[in-house]
């Protein structure tokens, strides 16, 4: 049987083959691509190698070529520096070759020198050895004679302040000093805001010397009149606070020999009362600017550094400091020392009563035991924040309070003449009081109210039972001088404000309360006036500012007022009646009678 091929089959079948062939062609070609394409990529990746490499040579070949410039530079500068060194090696041997010639000869000239003084030396003693001798010896002499006359200048001046301050001890007179502040910048801030007069800062008050101060009055269409007032000691606006502090140390002495003391400042608002007793440490820097904090320590706190330095010479033991901070606002004495029921710090409510021995007191009143000064202004500035303030046309912070800082010490074993004043205290005591009154209702056996405000010195008896009033079971009101301590007082006083209410310019309540201070003021005035005219009667009860320094006013008590006044022509009417107050003050003679009796103790 034939073959039989089917001619369509076979030509599927080559294409089929073909078509086999062809995708396996395609996919060879695909591949290709692929490697094609990879090799591309790592060209183009060798080219950028290839192109890195060629920009980091360029980059290290400039470098290079920047190293062999400066390399270059720098050795181009190495050897122009070391020409000049060279140079200056031979300037300096140049020098010194100069320098050996000129010591050489300056040499030669001193010996020369020397033997040429030497040889006039010797013909000045050959010829004339009497006249330089004689010479020499006249030097000497005018020498020791004014070392003398030195001597004896600043003995007598001595002697004339001792004398001076005899005289005024046995005079009595209160002693005034008078400080005259310098212009100060708020002199001028609020001085549009007066409706009285024309303002100026003009000067008008000037300190001759130190016991005198001169007021310019000028008055628009008068002529000018001068006024001339005279104090003990007058400090110009240049003295320092140190300055004012030595005149009154002095005064401490006197406290430790047994006498009151007390030191007020008094003036008007801004003239420097507070910046003198307490320094400027309490006040605006803009007020009192510059020195430092020592020397601007006020004479409240360099009275206690004093006293306590005049203390520790004393005995160990021997006394016993005690410090009270009370103020006079709206004439009721508040204790700033006192607590209220929770315990807070306040102004408590207090009174001031008098004695059975005729001397101030105030019940209850809270003292504080010290032991160095810096005790002492802790509790002081502990407290001045509770001192009554407020905003006037003068001042932006016056205060608005007298305030009182009282210094009580306590003496174990007073010295002779303190025992000695003791001793002739009570026997006047004795001789004014009569017996009879040893059983008036005052008694304080008879009377516990007069029991718990009697003089803290008096001390109490045997209790056993007596049947004659000559032999009272209740106490002599003379003190114990054997048991209780002797104590005296030193207060020092920042009044409040002097000037006017126009001046100041308060309504309301503020306004009440410059009554009360000028009132107050007006009572000083007129316990001073009525010790001038030595009046039988001295109006102390008239205020409590007066009733609460009663002791320290009166008897043989030390009180120095310190005047403080400003120099502007603006305050000038304030200034006139600050330094009117203070000569009214100077014509207080004491009772001398006790000062000059002379006190012997065997």
């Amino acid at each position: 049987m034939p073959l039989f091929i089917n001619r369509d089959q076979i030509f599927a079948h080559q294409v089929h083959l073909l078509e086999h062939k062809l995708r396996s062609k395609e996919e060879r070609i695909l591949e290709l691509a692929t490697e094609n394409a990879i090799l591309h990529l790592r060209h183009a990746e060798c080219l950028g190698r290839l192109r890195r490499g060629h920009e980091q040579e360029a980059e290290a070949q400039k470098h290079r070529q920047q190293q062999r410039a400066l390399q270059k530079n720098t050795q181009t500068a190495l050897t122009k520096l070391l020409s000049e060194v060279q140079v200056l090696k031979q300037d300096l041997r140049e020098v010194f070759a100069v320098y050996i010639g000129f010591a050489t000869e300056l040499e030669q000239q001193s010996r020369e020198l020397q033997e040429t003084v030497g040889q006039a030396s010797s013909a000045l003693q050959g010829h004339h050895g009497d006249d330089v001798q004689n010479l020499q010896a006249r030097v000497e002499a005018l020498e020791r004679s004014l070392e003398e006359e030195k001597e004896r200048c600043k003995t007598e001046r001595l002697k004339r302040k001792v004398l001076h301050n005899t005289l005024v001890e046995l005079r009595g007179n209160i002693r005034v000093h008078c400080r005259v502040r310098p212009v100060l910048p708020f002199d001028n801030s609020h001085a549009s805001t007066l409706t009285t007069g024309c303002v100026s800062t003009e000067e008008v008050i000037q300190v001759v010397n130190d016991e005198t101060v001169l007021v310019n009055c000028l008055k628009p269409g008068n002529p000018p009149m001068n006024k001339i007032f005279e104090f003990e000691r007058v400090h110009g606006p240049e003295d320092s606070q140190d300055a004012v502090f030595q005149e009154v140390k002095p005064l401490l002495t006197s406290l430790l020999d047994g006498y009151n003391v007390c030191i007020m400042a008094y003036g008007q608002t801004g003239s420097g009362k507070t910046h003198t007793m307490m320094g400027s440490q309490c006040l605006a820097s803009d007020t009192f600017p510059g020195a430092g904090r020592e020397s601007r320590q006020g004479i409240i706190p360099k009275a206690a550094t004093e006293l306590f330095r005049l203390i520790s010479e004393k005995p160990a033991e021997s006394h016993t400091v005690e410090v009270s901070v009370v103020e006079v606002y709206n004439n009721e004495v508040l204790d700033l020392l006192g607590r209220d029921e929770e315990g807070t710090a306040a102004g408590v409510h207090r009174d001031v009563i008098t004695t059975s021995s005729g001397t101030s007191q105030v019940p209850s009143l809270t003292t504080e035991l010290v032991r160095s000064s810096t005790d002492v202004m802790q509790v002081i500035n502990g407290v001045l924040g509770l001192r009554a303030h407020s905003h006037t046309l003068v001042h932006r912070d016056s205060s608005r309070s007298h305030l009182i800082v009282t210094l009580t010490v306590s003496s174990k074993s007073p010295n002779a003449m303190a025992l000695a004043r003791r001793l002739q205290s009570a026997k006047k005591d004795m001789q004014r009081t009569p017996q009879k009154e040893w059983w008036s209702p005052r008694c304080r056996r008879a009377n516990p109210l007069a029991r718990q405000s009697a003089d803290e010195r008096s001390a109490s008896c045997t209790t056993s039972p007596c049947h004659s009033p000559y032999h009272s079971p209740c106490p002599s009101p003379t003190p114990s001088l054997a048991q209780a301590p002797f104590k005296t007082k030193l207060q020092l006083v920042d009044l409040a404000g002097s000037e006017c209410v126009g001046m100041s310019g308060v309504t309301g309540a503020a306004l009440w309360e410059t009554s009360c201070i000028n009132r107050s003021l007006s009572a000083l005035a007129d316990v001073l006036g009525a010790l001038a005219e030595q009046r039988p009667h001295v109006p102390y009860r008239n205020s409590k500012l007066t009733h609460l320094l009663q002791d320290s006013i009166g008897g043989d008590a030390k009180l120095l007022v310190m005047l403080c006044v400003s120099p502007s022509q603006r305050y000038v009417t304030e200034s006139l009646q600050s330094l009117g107050f203070g000569t009214r003050a100077r014509q207080v003679q004491k009772d001398t009678r006790r000062k000059n009796t002379t006190l012997k103790i065997k």
